[in-house]
């Protein structure tokens, strides 16, 4: 059985492959937010389980990339690990509700979508943003925290 830190490097890996060359609204290299995401993950969740940084790296690879859930599937991810991302995958003419319902559901995506919103929402990556941009930003994620807590 492969050692959970093994697990964690091949979702690191793999992101860092699907995301090269993008860059993220302030220009920086995109695989940066998905590393902070999982660095979120272990600071906010003490025993956050390695099942849920794995996720933290992969959370956009299906939604931003060529990558798909079947791809993470045959690459040997956990059936818990795809079945997070693909409940922090939006799909095509969704409303915020019926995405965040979804990731309420599964609890990885729950400590990972908590980690993304706080990584989102950092005043070192806000503070790259053009104003217009930070305050739009700024009440979507808003509403994000409030979707996620609802019950």
């Amino acid at each position: 059985m492969e050692r959970n830190q093994d697990l964690v490097a091949r979702a690191a890996r793999l992101a860092a492959e699907a995301h090269e060359g993008q860059t993220d609204k302030a220009g920086a290299a995109y695989i940066e937010h998905p590393a902070r995401v999982a660095e979120f993950v272990r600071s906010l969740f003490v025993d956050a389980p390695d099942e849920a940084v794995a996720v933290a790296w992969l959370h956009d690879v299906v939604e931003d990339t060529k990558i798909s859930l079947q791809d993470l599937l045959e690459a040997g991810f956990p059936g818990s690990v795809v079945a997070a991302v693909d409940s922090m995958t939006k799909r095509a003419g969704e409303g915020m509700e019926d995405y965040f319902a979804r990731v309420r559901s599964n609890p990885l995506a729950v400590m990972v979508k908590t980690a993304d919103l706080a990584d989102n929402t950092s005043p070192e990556r806000v503070s790259r943003l053009d104003p217009q941009t930070a305050e739009r930003l700024r009440n979507k994620y808003a509403l994000a925290r409030k979707l996620l807590a609802a019950a």
